[in-house]
C-alpha cells in the first residue's frame, strides 16, 4: 500500500490567464483558442480527479521576498490563502493543503539530502492558482487538495535540470513509502519561452518549445542536462521556469524502471499575453 503517481500534468501560468477567466473574457477572439485547447484536459480531469495534487510552481515575489529565497519549499499548512499581487486577491478558492503527505514528503526528500524549506504559513500566487483554473474552471472549492511546491528561478543562482530531475525522483520514492492508497498527481508549472524585459521582450522561439516537450516526453535525463544559458538564450530570462517541469517528470514510473509515459494531451498556442502556452498530461 502507498501513493500512486496517476498522471503528471505540465501547463503555462500566465498571470493574464487568470485575470481573462476572472473577467469572463474566455470566449473572446483573442483568448477563445487558447481556452479550447483546454478543454479536453479539463474533461479528463473531471473524469481522473486525483486524491492530491503536488503543484510545482514558482512565487513571483510574494510569498518570498529578496530577503529570503527557499530554491525548494514545500508548504505543509492546512489551508493556503489567496495572495494579493497587487489588484486584489482573485477570486478563487483557498487552497486546501494535505499536511500528513506535506509532511512526509519533508521528512522523506531532506533524508535523501535535498534540503527543502518547511513553510507552515504563506498566501499562494498566479503560478499556483492560474493552472488550477485552467484545469478546474471556477468551482465553489478546488477538488481536492493540493501541496504548494515552490521552486526558486527568479533570483540567480536557481536549480540546475539535473537536480530538479532528481528531485522529481525523490518525491516518488517518498510517495512509494507512504502508508496510504493515494491517488496522487505532480504538476509542473511556468514557461514556455517568454520573456517579459529587455531588448528581447516579447521572444518567443517554437521550435525551442516543440523540442523541449519532444524530449520531456522521450528523453527527460538528457533535457535535464541542459545548462542554464541555454534556457535563457532559447527561452528568454523567463524560460527559465520550465526546469520545474523536470521535478514533475522526475515521479513517473519509467525514470523508476517502469513503462515509457503515455500521452493524453498535448497543446501549445501563441500568443498568451507575450508568451508561448504549452501543456501536457502524462500518464
Amino acid at each position: 500500500m502507498s501513493a500512486t503517481v496517476t498522471a503528471t500534468v505540465y501547463t503555462s501560468h500566465v498571470p493574464a490567464i487568470g485575470v481573462a477567466i476572472d473577467l469572463d473574457k474566455t470566449d473572446e477572439p483573442y483568448w477563445q483558442p487558447l481556452f479550447a485547447g483546454y478543454e479536453p484536459s479539463r474533461q479528463w480531469m473531471a473524469d481522473n480527479t486525483p486524491d492530491v495534487i503536488i503543484l510545482v510552481y514558482n512565487d513571483h515575489a510574494t510569498a518570498f521576498g529578496l530577503d529570503v529565497i527557499p530554491t525548494f519549499a514545500i508548504g505543509t499548512g492546512a489551508r493556503f490563502p489567496i495572495a494579493d499581487e497587487g489588484w486584489g486577491p482573485r477570486p478563487v478558492p483557498e487552497v486546501e493543503g494535505h499536511p500528513v503527505l506535506a509532511a512526509h514528503i519533508a521528512q522523506s526528500v531532506i533524508q535523501q539530502d535535498f534540503d527543502l524549506t518547511i513553510v507552515n504559513e504563506m498566501a499562494v500566487d498566479h503560478g499556483l492558482t492560474v493552472p488550477l483554473s485552467l484545469l478546474f474552471g471556477q468551482p465553489e472549492a478546488w477538488p481536492c487538495p493540493v501541496i504548494p511546491f515552490a521552486v526558486n528561478v527568479v533570483q540567480y543562482p536557481v536549480p540546475s535540470g539535473r537536480r530538479c530531475l532528481a528531485l522529481g525522483r525523490a518525491i516518488r520514492r517518498a510517495l512509494d513509502a507512504y502508508d496510504e492508497p493515494l491517488r496522487v498527481q505532480v504538476w509542473g508549472t511556468g514557461g514556455m519561452s517568454h520573456q517579459l524585459q529587455g531588448p528581447r521582450a516579447g521572444l518567443i522561439n517554437r521550435e525551442f518549445d516543440s523540442q523541449f516537450l519532444d524530449r520531456l516526453i522521450a528523453d527527460p535525463t538528457g533535457l535535464s542536462e541542459m545548462p542554464h544559458v541555454d534556457y535563457v538564450r532559447e527561452a528568454g530570462s523567463e524560460g527559465i521556469e520550465l526546469v520545474m517541469w523536470l521535478i514533475a517528470r522526475g515521479t513517473m514510473a519509467d525514470l523508476a524502471g517502469g513503462p515509457a509515459p503515455t500521452v493524453r494531451r498535448r497543446f501549445y498556442h501563441v500568443p498568451a499575453s507575450n508568451t508561448a502556452v504549452g501543456h501536457l498530461v502524462l500518464t
